[in-house]
């Protein structure tokens, strides 16, 4: 008797699990095309599919799968902000800026979609959309310390010393460490 597509579905995801679990990415890769063939636009199998062929090294074709992931799911904040991730490792910066701006704007308290645009704004020189960006970082995570270094840093860049040693010193409450190696990086003493 044939099995359901949703039967075989669900034996393709156990499947996949099991390679998973047994270390065997490429076999769980060849699961998840398998389970795409069954089911096309799986949500959990394009972002597994792209995520597999980022560890094995394609970057591209992991881009390639998380297009197909955007397409099938333009609303997928996530989704785009993977993508991002994808095409900033790889210098894609205009391309990446979009895609961190789209998940932006799906999911405005997705914190690491601002950190990385505010990553991306930087490597373009577009520094005050990147203080704008890790503004919005900082506010949705106040006790990470990724995003106020980082915007301490682009304050001393720009010349902003004020601000930037009042981040140095909002930083000695919870991060010491972090706010001692700005000091010594930036020459500013906010003690």
């Amino acid at each position: 008797m044939p099995l359901t597509a949703s039967v075989r579905v669900r034996v393709l995801r156990f499947r996949a699990w099991v390679a998973l679990a047994a270390g065997r990415t490429d076999a769980a890769l060849a699961v998840f095309d398998r389970l795409l063939a069954v089911m096309p636009g799986d949500r959990h199998a394009l972002a597994s599919r792209a995520d597999l062929r980022e560890r094995m090294g394609d970057r591209q074709l992991a881009i390639e799968a998380m297009n197909e992931l955007v397409a099938a799911y333009p609303g997928d904040a996530a989704g785009w902000f993977n993508l991002g991730y994808l095409l900033e490792a790889s210098g894609m910066l205009s391309r990446a800026g979009e895609a961190f701006l789209r998940a932006c704007e799906l999911a405005p308290d997705l914190d690491q979609a601002w950190f990385g645009l505010a990553q991306v704004r930087i490597r373009e020189g577009r520094l005050d959309e990147a203080k704008a960006a890790l503004e919005n970082n900082t506010r949705l995570q106040p006790l990470s310390p990724h995003g106020w270094y980082q915007l301490a840093r682009l304050h001393a860049e720009c010349r902003s010393d004020d601000e930037a040693i009042r981040i140095i010193r909002h930083l000695y409450g919870f991060e010491p460490r972090v706010a001692a190696r700005l000091e010594r990086e930036t020459g500013l003493v906010a003690r």
